[in-house]
């Protein structure tokens, strides 16, 4: 577990950084990671990944309180945090359904890393895309709700604290640069993970999980939440825009070798 637990802390640390310059969370690298060591089952690596994305998040989100910052849109960002609650709920009870619907957990495990690499395909395309694509600016409270549900959903079902697909969501709906929509998901990631973990404790289905290995990711995670949040300050848009793109590369090719190593 010595070099495993190098590794997780590691990633925990690179991925909270990356997490914090694009605005992605870090679990959609977290998770896949965690999956391709084999080291824990399914419900604990989506626990350990959950609780060290609402760590980087929470750091980010109270810093930029403290600071004052306006990169936040908090209208918008609050009616989809709202929807992210309501659709982390639902997701977190649509997981414990799916799980045990599995005698063999690789078989569920390979339908999150597909579901993953649909996901980081899609948000890869658009990225590349994007400046051909007529975006949106919407202002209707139910839709924005709904929008905000589906992103819980997926941040509550697959355990990765919202990923790429936020950053999409907020560029072509509500017309956001890509540092403005790295902040304002952050924003809806912290709610969204912060009511996963709540539910979690309420209906004590707490996972088996060794609390000093949790302790140490979350410490990994808001470390990683300081550097990057440093870091996002002296770069550029382009930069974030590559950055982000090299990252949907590596996690497209993580969850294809995941897809194939559980269905094998």
């Amino acid at each position: 577990m010595g070099e495993g637990m190098f590794v997780i802390l590691l990633v925990s640390f690179l991925a909270s950084i990356i997490g914090s310059i694009c605005g992605i969370g870090g679990g959609v690298i977290i998770k896949p990671v965690l999956d391709s060591l084999g080291l824990f089952a399914l419900s604990t690596i989506n626990f350990l990944s959950g609780c060290t994305v609402l760590a980087m998040t929470s750091f980010n989100v109270f810093s930029s309180f403290i600071k004052k910052e306006n990169a936040i849109e908090f209208k918008s960002s609050t009616l989809l945090a709202i929807g992210g609650i309501i659709g982390g709920l639902l997701g977190k009870y649509i997981f414990e359904v799916f799980k045990n619907i599995f005698t063999n957990q690789s078989y569920a495990s390979a339908i999150q890393s597909f579901i993953l690499l649909v996901i980081n395909l899609g948000s890869l395309i658009y990225t590349i895309k994007k400046d051909k694509i007529k975006t949106l600016k919407v202002t209707s409270t139910f839709t924005i709700i709904a929008i905000g549900s589906g992103l819980g959903f997926l941040s509550s079902f697959l355990g990765i604290g919202g990923g790429p697909i936020n950053i999409v969501v907020l560029q072509f709906f509500f017309s956001m640069l890509t540092k403005q929509a790295a902040q304002n998901s952050l924003f809806i990631i912290f709610f969204s993970q912060a009511t996963s973990l709540i539910q979690t404790v309420i209906t004590k289905s707490v996972p088996n999980v060794s609390w000093p290995i949790l302790f140490k990711m979350m410490i990994f995670g808001i470390a990683g939440a300081i550097a990057g949040k440093s870091i996002n300050k002296k770069i550029d848009e382009n930069i974030v825009n590559k950055l982000f793109i090299g990252i949907m590369v590596l996690l497209i090719l993580l969850n294809i070798y995941n897809f194939i190593t559980f269905i094998s």
